[in-house]
């Protein structure tokens, strides 16, 4: 018997049952749905494609807030997360190994803490009141007159959730190109100084980037699903959901409110197959970028 289980594809029947269990088969139950009106009481009732016509024509939220929010804090979080990981990764490669393994926990701490962070330090810092760090700050150098509501405001909310999350975006991303560039063999860049490489620049564009090109790919599929799949950060800022005026509300945020608050998952099945959509275009069009063409 233990003759016959001695084959490679055994080893990985693990994945494969998580993967399918866990992504493969919700993904089909979400797209089934997606198609139903169903208010998690009664069987679902297929409708076709009328919760997509809803949501693409008579979703005034999900147009004027939701989507635009969503494509900000993305198109703003993930490329400016991803390319804040690569410099601190390739800061940090260039120092000795214990203080740079003390950094890298603490630029990597934030990302495991920032659900804690969230609701005790930021809201603290943005205090709407005379108590909140910055409005004290503020006040004490006559900036302004009265405390800001900077986590109730539709003004400040968007730009409070991205800054917090560029805080905590020094994740998995980051440590992948921090292994990256330490694992490049010292000798290509000797050869390369030999060859007539001039300068620092020149070494990170021509040597360091295609070295590591699989740990930048993993990271800038790591940030697109992070920042697209982000919902509770707004929610736990401002304290409510949906967010003041729709300022913070996101994707998630949206099927959370069809889901779980108003139970049309059918409807909610819709909105997370749009935002699944969204992330696999996304995730191409990185991997074209990115991808080694040699």
């Amino acid at each position: 018997m233990l003759k016959k289980m001695n084959h490679p594809l055994w080893f990985i029947t693990p994945y494969v049952v998580l993967f399918v269990t866990f992504i493969i088969i919700p993904v089909i139950l979400a797209i089934a749905l997606s198609f139903t009106y169903f208010n998690t009481i009664q069987t679902p009732e297929f409708i076709g494609l009328r919760n997509y016509i809803e949501l693409l024509t008579k979703d005034e939220t999900f147009m004027q807030y939701v989507l635009p929010n969503t494509i900000k804090f993305a198109f703003i979080v993930g490329p400016v997360g991803y390319m804040m990981s690569f410099v601190l990764a390739w800061m940090l490669a260039q120092i000795p190994h214990k203080p740079r393994t003390v950094l890298a926990i603490v630029l990597y701490s934030p990302s495991m803490t920032a659900g804690i962070a969230m609701g005790v330090v930021w809201t603290i810092v943005f205090s709407g009141d005379s108590t909140g760090y910055l409005n004290s700050l503020l006040l004490d150098m006559q900036i302004i007159n009265e405390p800001i509501q900077f986590l109730t405001s539709p003004d400040y909310l968007m730009n409070i959730m991205i800054l917090v999350s560029l805080w905590g975006s020094m994740g998995v991303g980051f440590l992948a190109m921090l292994a990256g560039i330490l694992n490049i063999d010292q000798s290509l860049y000797e050869a390369a100084y030999v060859d007539g490489l001039r300068n620092r620049w020149q070494e990170i564009f021509y040597i360091t980037i295609p070295a590591m090109k699989p740990q930048m790919l993993f990271g800038a599929v790591m940030a697109v699903v992070g920042t697209f799949t982000v919902g509770a950060i707004g929610v736990q800022l401002s304290g409510a959901n949906p967010t003041p005026q729709y300022a913070g509300q996101l994707l998630v945020n949206h099927i959370e409110d069809f889901g779980f608050i108003r139970y049309l998952m059918g409807y909610a099945s819709a909105i997370s197959v749009v935002l699944l959509l969204m992330i696999y275009s996304i995730s191409k069009v990185t991997w074209s970028l990115l991808k080694d063409r040699g």
